[in-house]
């Protein structure tokens, strides 16, 4: 119990020290260092309750060492949370080419270039995930048929009769107007599409009229970068 009273005097003394601004001898701010405290003060009380128990003085040390190094992960995690967190997104992107990497301080979202060799961009059209391919080809967004009546458009009754070119050869859709189509964080509203005639196309395109309300969008090997 002494042991702990004097660890407990040890935590308030840090603490003191770091909102003196100690924590800039190691190059952190005050607020970053007031959040240490926390930290400091369970791993005074956890090596205090190490010491308060009877153990072999190997026990006491291998405690003492592991609780250091747990602290000193989190220390590192904590500094390093913003690399961790993109080194995270680009893991998922890879395994996921139609999951967004968002750079939320750029306004940019990123793909990772699919197996097949094209940037597969899962959007949310009208509150439906719908995946999409990059196609700086196709004059505006071109829905399937399929993929318009999962966003509830009603396909029998639409009118095909613009001219497009597909994948399949000519073909015809319908002109219709989306209330949202969202990229990762971009969102943009009221976008121009096409809805292919039923057969006409397999995966639908994100065209230019949504690519072109961007800034910019550059394809550099297997990443394809869009900005807000």
């Amino acid at each position: 119990m002494m042991f702990i009273g004097v660890a407990l005097v040890v935590a308030v003394g840090l603490a003191v020290i770091i909102s003196a601004d100690a924590g800039s001898l190691l190059g952190l701010t005050q607020s970053q260092t007031g959040q240490l405290v926390p930290l400091l003060i369970i791993l005074v009380l956890v090596a205090g309750g190490a010491f308060s128990r009877r153990r072999q003085f190997g026990e006491i040390m291998t405690s003492v060492l592991l609780w250091v190094g747990v602290f000193g992960v989190v220390l590192v995690g904590y500094t390093y949370r913003d690399d961790l967190l993109t080194v995270a997104s680009r893991v998922v992107g890879e395994l996921r080419p139609g999951v967004a990497m968002v750079d939320a301080e750029g306004g940019s979202v990123m793909f990772r270039r699919g197996l097949g060799g094209h940037f597969q961009v899962n959007a949310e059209i009208d509150g439906t995930s719908i995946p999409l391919i990059f196609d700086t080809g196709a004059s505006a967004v071109v829905l399937s048929a399929n993929d318009a009546a999962r966003i509830g458009i009603d396909t029998a009754n639409l009118r095909y009769n613009v001219p497009v070119s597909t994948a399949n050869g000519t073909g015809r859709a319908a002109s219709v107007r989306l209330d949202s189509v969202a990229v990762g964080a971009i969102t943009r509203t009221g976008i121009r599409a096409f809805v292919a005639e039923p057969g006409a196309l397999e995966t639908s395109l994100l065209g230019m009229t949504f690519l072109e309300t961007l800034s910019r969008y550059s394809v550099s090997a297997d990443s394809l970068e869009l900005v807000d």
